[in-house]
């Protein structure tokens, strides 16, 4: 079985934070006061490096990106851990969502300083490990979905990746569960049916958005039909986008 939560953080988060280690680092290390998936990620081609370097943090998500754009979250996000994170951005939106504040206030208050975890027992925040592990895997699907979403990633760069994935340090099951995602279709109705309450479906939104670019139309189409099948209300997806803008900056 995979350890969803510790995959999340290879994703985008927990470089060496809270935890007071870096959750990719085996032990190997690299001599260069990083992990060894640190130094991969530096030298990966096609820009991943930059991406790798902070957008999206970890280096799974540099290498399912490729030289797409990503989103820099700031240092003491990415501490956090990868679901506080996400539970965190979406948290926040949903609450001024909630309270009838305008997107642009969302977008103010949720610089990158400001991306606090989400509060415990919440929808956002599970409380037993059996729901955060759940959590955990809907929100990798949807981030896997977000980064297919333009139809880079064809036979051929699958193959690359699943090379570069096979490096890293990860278990069987946690690189059979990235590979499978991979070679499954989009589904856009999947993702959305994996939300088991309103907070849920705006996490995993904020998951896709993070893992998307923008400007590109075929991702602003995927993005739009996960919102609908989502049920979010429009306003509210403005506050996620909002929340998750105000919180990163955008790698070219």
């Amino acid at each position: 079985m995979i350890d969803a939560k510790r995959l999340l953080d290879q994703f985008l988060g927990d470089l060496g934070g809270s935890s007071g280690r870096d959750v990719r680092d085996t032990g190997g290390g690299s001599g260069t006061g990083g992990s060894p998936l640190d130094d991969l990620t530096r030298n990966l081609p096609g820009g991943i490096g930059g991406i790798g370097g902070g957008a999206l943090a970890g280096g799974l998500a540099g290498i399912l990106l490729g030289s797409k754009k990503g989103r820099k979250l700031g240092s003491k996000a990415l501490k956090l851990g990868g679901m506080a994170v996400l539970g965190g951005l979406a948290y926040h939106a949903y609450r001024n969502w909630q309270a009838g504040k305008a997107p642009a206030e969302t977008a103010s208050a949720g610089q990158q300083p400001a991306v606090l975890p989400p509060p415990s027992d919440t929808p956002f925040n599970p409380s037993t490990e059996d729901e955060q592990q759940a959590l955990g895997r809907h929100l990798l699907r949807a981030m896997i979905a977000g980064a297919k979403a333009d139809g880079h990633i064809d036979a051929e760069e699958q193959a690359n990746i699943f090379e570069e994935i096979d490096k890293l340090a990860l278990s069987a099951h946690d690189k059979a569960f990235v590979m499978d995602e991979l070679r499954a279709p989009l589904d856009v109705d999947a993702v959305a049916r994996a939300a088991r309450t309103p907070e849920e479906a705006a996490e995993i939104y904020a998951a896709s958005l993070l893992a998307v670019d923008v400007d590109n139309a075929a991702e602003r189409g995927y993005l739009s039909m996960l919102a609908a099948r989502l049920k979010l209300d429009d306003k509210l997806v403005e506050h996620l986008h909002a929340s998750v803008e105000g919180s990163a900056e955008k790698v070219e």
